[in-house]
């Protein structure tokens, strides 16, 4: 077994990033991974600069992702990094991910997982071949209240699942914001970095995730409004979705980046045949489940009456407030024990395999191919195929 801390490389989240700096915090949390090296940024200057301010050895501050792989690969044992977190935009995604998997690491990469639902089942395939692992990072799976949700479902609590309500609404890009040199609207609506999707690659992506590990479910089928809402804009700003699950059931999905005002309240309803369930994030510590027949009850993090799978992710006592960042480093928690044990000739327990990877990465590219294709069609109904 692996008796020290996993030593990570990071692509992408430099200086000013948003994410890379979650990340860095995630994978901090439980001690059990330190950043030894990056190529943080396509600038040079910016990635010199990025890795001094992290501290970082001055032999392993780079500014190209191709060497900083290349020369990793080649050091002894001891000093090679086991990890390589991906944090670019979306347009670079694939590569460092495919030469990181050849060149024998694990791989954390943001979503959504690739550019092309193409290059995702590319990227499938090079997991197989080489047998590594990788972690996508749906953060919302993370929370406690979310498992005990997935699990209530599993169980057969709710009965037989019927209706799936899904919502993603932020108000951030209610203006031309691309405009104004802002680096996070820049990238996320140029097609040529983001994709064919905007809205509902950037957000779309998580709440489609989201319905489909909450329910259990899987979507066939989708019907699609996606809209441009901002003048002058070159990705969707705003869409939603009806979907069939594979049991039968209908949902809804919205996700919109026009909601003026609106911050990031991620929120899902689930409705059986006995009753429903409702989180949402700016609640994160709360599950309300509804029954047809007694009294609602409500859910709490922390609890000795949780699932198991909940207290696995949960890090404070009941009453504590846990959020975006613990449930983000639960993620790579799940995803680090599960290299050890792997390592170790263990076989992870479910809790820990608990994470997401490469098939939901798949299903959330092909969920952008169906959802645009819906949105441009005049045959609302389009089949969800992979």
């Amino acid at each position: 077994m692996i008796n020290r801390k996993l030593r990570i490389a990071m692509v992408g989240g430099g200086k000013d990033a948003f994410i890379g700096a979650v990340h860095r915090l995630a994978f901090y949390m439980d001690g059990q991974a330190e950043l030894v090296a990056g190529a943080l940024s396509v600038n040079p200057e910016v990635a010199i600069e990025s890795g001094r301010e992290l501290f970082l050895s001055p032999d392993r501050i780079y500014t190209d992702y191709k060497v900083m792989l290349e020369t990793e690969a080649a050091l002894p044992t001891d000093r090679r990094i086991d990890i390589v977190s991906i944090v670019t935009p979306n347009f670079l995604h694939f590569e460092p991910a495919m030469l990181a998997l050849e060149k024998g690491f694990d791989v954390v990469v943001e979503k959504p997982i690739t550019f092309t639902l193409e290059q995702a089942k590319q990227l499938k395939e090079k997991l197989i071949e080489t047998g590594r692992t990788l972690l996508l990072c749906h953060t919302y799976t993370g929370y406690p209240m979310v498992k005990q949700a997935r699990q209530l479902i599993r169980s057969g609590a709710l009965g037989a699942i019927r209706k799936v309500y899904v919502e993603y609404p932020q108000g951030w890009l209610s203006t031309s914001l691309e405009k104004t040199n802002h680096a996070q609207a820049s990238w996320r609506t140029d097609p040529k970095r983001s994709g064919k999707a905007g809205a509902m690659g950037d957000i779309g992506t998580h709440a489609f995730n989201l319905a489909e590990y909450v329910s259990g479910l899987q979507v066939t089928k989708i019907c699609a409004d996606v809209n441009t809402v901002v003048e002058g804009r070159m990705l969707d700003d705003d869409g939603a979705a009806l979907l069939k699950f594979n049991n039968g059931a209908s949902g809804v999905l919205m996700a919109t980046q026009v909601a003026a005002g609106a911050e990031n309240n991620v929120k899902i309803r689930v409705f059986g045949e006995k009753g429903g369930l409702e989180w949402q994030q700016e609640d994160a510590n709360t599950l309300l489940v509804k029954w047809l027949d007694r009294p609602a009850e409500i859910y709490r993090a922390g609890t000795g009456y949780a699932d198991a799978f909940a207290k696995h992710n949960a890090r404070t006592p009941a009453g504590h407030p846990e959020g975006y960042l613990e449930a983000f480093a639960n993620l790579y928690r799940n995803f680090m024990a599960t290299l050890r044990a792997q390592q170790a000739g263990m076989i992870p327990t479910q809790e820990l395999l608990d994470f997401p990877s490469i098939e939901e990465g798949v299903r959330g590219m092909a969920f952008i191919e169906h959802v645009i294709a819906s949105g441009r069609s005049e045959q609302k109904w389009v089949d969800f195929t992979i």
